[in-house]
């Protein structure tokens, strides 16, 4: 192996790079010097990159790689030294942006009061002015976050509900909107899994084959191997050398960062055995969302599980219901400490902390570090209680509390400076061994971490394996769960995958292996395990059809690999729910020929009430007709002419028919003629059937109306156009 070291003397071109031919620019940091108060955190560093490859930068916590990365996009200022790209020399956040400088910090910079569409476009538009309106940022948001993170995400919700790992593609997401010609992701990886990393390293690679520069930081040297076209090692704030492609790998690597060469752990190549038999912890039949189906999980003395599961399908949920910090759907956990048959129920962090369970998150600036207050307090946060002088006066034994600090310190190998200065001056690893510090001071029974090794170093991790295992062979237990499968492996002594908020499958000694529990995180079931319970315990019936459906299921072939996610943190808007609506169901049968007769029978028997209906409806005369194509004034004059002829029906005979409170006036003659007319039509009923009656009926209506259309009203006349559409009106009706 050939490692080359850095020279800016010819303009840091190599001759073996092949992209620094097809890709222009130059990017590069020379002799830089970087303090913070007596800390030295770069001393005469120098780095090469290249437009069009992904550069990695690796390195144990405090060696300096997140301060380089921050002094290419300049927002840290250097001591001494030089930074150019592309010829420019920034100094400030705003030039390296000017440049096509994108960076994405180590810790997940998200304003939870603020919605995700916010928290993209941050610092896009201009005091006065927008470059998108609001419609055009809500839908860039939905496609690139659904590319991203592979689910669909409301852009109006707030960022404080959503997990971690969607934080973090919030930040990534933000970079990318600007489509930076230099891309320097520092440890963005950590809150991922890795299915989510997968995508993260298909979008490099498209930027890398546009011609961008992509600058990585991370601590996976898994994932450097793969993604990584050239190294570059870091080791107490110096350079120590740079690794081409064909020469990136685990040992190289890690020889560079220690200085020495490395052995073969042999305790990795056996899984940790427990010789108790003691059910420490306990949670039976156990249902952590509403549509999620019962597991059974036991914990035993001395043992070392991990939990894992693809990103979203309640690992972590599940790991928190353990640590009593939250609640489950239906359940609660169960923990024997005194070894005998009572179990106490852990229903709150209060229960939890009481029996001796100590939880630490991987999100440390969420729910790990206090960052206003000092190193010393953050690690001796959680024994106050325990070195108290006077018992219920808050009169701290500092003293005491310094010497377990000291020791803590230690045996973690964390790097700082006083003590006395504030936790936000170490960097991320090392504020997370801080977190892991305090856990450990309290002398916990049972330990349940939630991807504790988020930016730790691998070296750091090694011990951390080694100082778990030791706890467990005292007696005591240990759940960690982890998106890095290699971390498993010789370490714990069973493995739970979660898949859809329940356990899917659990591997125990040799079983455990990074291929077989990743396609089991993908649904495909690699060992034979006990049927789930159902989440209705109250109906057989409904266990057993159900039981069925998925003996049905499992005899269907399996090819798809998909990220099915349960989004509980995503809003009802994009679930495209629709509600199931059953089509009404046609049952064939046979009628006999009673049947169609009864039918018919009815159906013309219909067809005649209608008929008889409509007539009667034709007969009588509405004060007040439906209004429907007709205006308001002919509405009345309909309204005059329906009363008028029943006041004349009335008072038929010799009796006059003059109203006096109309201005219609009718003459003697009017009248004479009205009762000669009435006359004869008695004389002539009884000669004529009824539907001649029913036919001079309306015809005398009709000349009836014609007649008076036809008098001497001094207020309105009616012809034949009006009387045919009083009919018709009368006949919609």
């Amino acid at each position: 192996m050939e490692i080359i070291e850095q020279d800016l003397s010819n303009e840091n071109v190599s001759n073996n790079s092949e992209t620094s031919k097809e890709f222009s620019g130059e990017l590069y940091v020379k002799n830089v010097h970087k303090s913070f108060g007596v800390t030295k955190a770069l001393a005469d560093v120098s780095f090469t990159g290249y437009f069009g490859e992904i550069h990695a930068i690796i390195g144990g916590n405090g060696c300096g790689k997140s301060t380089l990365a921050k002094v290419l996009a300049g927002v840290l200022p250097i001591d001494s030294g030089k930074v150019s790209i592309n010829g420019a020399h920034p100094s400030t956040p705003k030039e390296s942006h000017d440049l096509g400088v994108a960076m994405v910090f180590q810790e997940v910079l998200v304003s939870d009061e603020a919605s995700i569409v916010d928290n993209l476009f941050i610092g896009v538009d201009g005091f006065f002015s927008k470059n998108l309106s609001d419609k055009e940022k809500q839908n860039k948001t939905r496609e690139l976050m659904s590319e991203l993170a592979d689910e669909d995400i409301d852009p109006l919700m707030p960022a404080g509900n959503l997990p971690l790992s969607t934080k973090a593609w919030i930040t990534i997401a933000r970079s990318l909107l600007r489509d930076p010609d230099v891309l320097i992701l520092d440890e963005s990886t950590a809150a991922l899994d890795f299915d989510s990393t997968e995508r993260l390293f298909d979008k490099m690679r498209e930027l890398r084959d546009k011609g961008a520069a992509v600058i990585i930081v991370s601590h996976r040297i898994a994932e450097l191997v793969r993604i990584s076209d050239r190294c570059t090692v870091m080791r107490d704030g110096i350079d120590v050398g740079v690794l081409e492609k064909e020469d990136v790998t685990e040992k190289n690597l890690l020889r560079l960062m220690t200085g020495k060469e490395q052995k073969t752990d042999k305790t990795k190549d056996e899984a940790h055995q427990t010789k108790y038999s003691q059910v420490s912890l306990k949670a039976m039949d156990i249902q952590v969302w509403p549509d999620s189906e019962r597991s059974d999980f036991k914990l035993r003395k001395g043992e070392i599980v991990g939990v894992t599961g693809l990103d979203g399908h309640g690992q972590d949920d599940f790991v928190r219901i353990l640590a009593g910090v939250a609640n489950a759907y239906d359940g609660f956990t169960e923990v024997n400490i005194n070894h005998g048959h009572k179990y106490y129920t852990i229903k709150n962090l209060e229960d939890a902390i009481k029996h001796d369970i100590e939880f630490v998150s991987g999100d440390r600036k969420r729910e790990g570090i206090l960052p206003n207050l000092s190193i010393v307090e953050n690690l001796g946060i959680s024994m106050y209680h325990k070195f108290s002088k006077i018992p219920g006066v808050r009169f701290i034994d500092w003293g005491a509390i310094n010497d377990v600090v000291d020791w803590e310190v230690e045996r973690l190998a964390i790097k700082t400076g006083p003590k006395e200065n504030l936790i936000t001056s170490l960097s991320g690893g090392n504020q997370q061994k801080v977190m892991l510090g305090r856990a450990f001071a309290t002398q916990p029974k049972t330990l349940v971490l939630l991807d504790p090794a988020r930016g730790i170093d691998l070296q750091t991790k090694l011990d951390l394996y080694k100082q778990l295992r030791e706890f467990a062979d005292e007696g005591n237990s240990v759940i960690y769960m982890s998106s890095e499968l290699e971390e498993f492996i010789g370490f714990c002594s069973r493995v739970v995958v979660f898949r859809n908020g329940s356990i899917f499958e659990t591997f125990t000694d040799e079983q455990i292996n990074a291929e077989g529990i990743l396609e089991s995180m993908f649904g495909h079931r690699q060992n034979a395990s006990p049927e789930k319970k159902s989440t209705n315990q109250y109906s057989d019936k409904k266990q057993d059809t159900t039981k069925l459906n998925n003996e049905a299921k499992k005899k269907q072939p399996d090819n798809k690999l998909e990220h099915e996610v349960k989004k509980h943190n995503v809003s009802k808007y994009f679930e495209k729910k629709t509600e199931k609506i059953n089509p009404a169901s046609v049952t064939k049968k046979d009628f006999s020929a009673k049947d169609e007769e009864q039918f018919n029978s009815i159906l013309s028997s219909t067809e005649k009430n209608n008929k008889r209906k409509n007539y009667e409806e034709k007969e009588q005369i509405d004060p007040a007709p439906e209004l429907n194509e007709y205006s308001e004034n002919d509405s009345k004059k309909f309204a005059d002419l329906i009363a008028s002829g029943e006041k004349l029906i009335k008072n038929k005979g010799n009796r006059s028919y003059r109203n006096k409170n109309n201005n219609e006036g009718y003459s003697d003659t009017d009248e004479k003629l009205f009762n000669k007319y009435i006359s004869l039509s008695q004389d002539q009923t009884n000669d004529r059937n009824p539907d001649e009656m029913n036919t001079k009926k309306k015809e005398e209506k009709h000349s009836l109306n014609q007649k008076n259309n036809t008098s001497d009203s001094k207020t309105f006349e009616y012809n034949e156009k009006d009387v045919a559409q009083f009919e018709k009106l009368m006949s919609k009706k």
